[in-house]
């Protein structure tokens, strides 16, 4: 059972996972899952991200320079259904992330959980702060039971039991693509707050991206330099 405050014991996996022991491996499973599975596909233009008159600049974003941890919110990813932006007579706050029903969510950043509520619209949400960013998750499966007077997302199928003020490192499995609230089909509703202003998601995953991929290119020629100069002994 999980602590509110307490740090968990384990660490889910993330994708630098022992990098240096199998970097092409690593490698191939970024690219799966960042530029495969459509980041490239997004049409991305690197500039001011508009939100009613709300601006978020690229270099506000580039403020974080360890993009390399970050993890990418949900397993079994199918497609994106609905980009950050206007939408119909409104503006969609996030980014839609199709996956099969039941498929795991996780937390993109460490961060501590701040609330885990329901609603008519989101359905069960919660929202993880990490210093200046807060990052939202919603239609997720599951309620949320108050126990000795803490609030916990319960998910008995998925094993998920996620209270509020629980502190989680990046990579968490948090909870599971459902279709509670507002939703015609499974998917995760993925939004990013950056000093309490709307990010488009689609501009962190590129910057993910870009990061990790260099960072993997630089293990592997670490990795390969050390394999050759032991080889040259034998």
């Amino acid at each position: 059972m999980l602590v509110p405050g307490k740090k968990l014991l384990y660490k889910f996996p993330i994708a630098l996972k022992q990098g240096l022991r199998h970097p092409q491996k690593q490698k191939k499973i970024l690219l799966l899952g960042f530029m495969a599975l459509g980041i490239a596909t997004l049409g991305i233009k690197q500039e001011l991200v508009k939100a009613q008159g709300v601006k978020t600049t690229n270099q506000q974003i580039s403020y974080i320079k360890n993009w390399q941890n970050a993890s990418f919110p949900v397993e079994n990813f199918q497609g994106y259904t609905s980009a950050f932006g206007p939408r119909g007579r409104g503006f969609h706050y996030g980014l839609d992330l199709a996956a099969p029903q039941g498929s795991y969510i996780r937390s993109w950043w460490t961060g501590t959980v701040m609330e885990v509520w329901e609603d008519r619209r989101c359905g069960t949400g919660i929202i993880i702060k990490s210093g200046s960013w807060e990052h939202v998750y919603c239609h997720v499966q599951g309620k949320v039971e108050t126990h000795n007077g803490h609030r916990y997302l319960i998910d008995r199928g998925g094993g998920i039991m996620l209270p509020q003020g629980q502190v989680l490192p990046a990579g968490s499995r948090i909870a599971r693509v459902g279709m509670t609230g507002r939703t015609s089909g499974p998917h995760l509703h993925w939004g990013l707050k950056y000093g309490g202003r709307w990010v488009d998601p689609a501009l962190i995953l590129r910057e993910m991206y870009t990061q990790q991929t260099k960072q993997l290119s630089s293990l592997e020629h670490r990795y390969s330099a050390k394999y050759n100069s032991h080889a040259s002994y034998n």
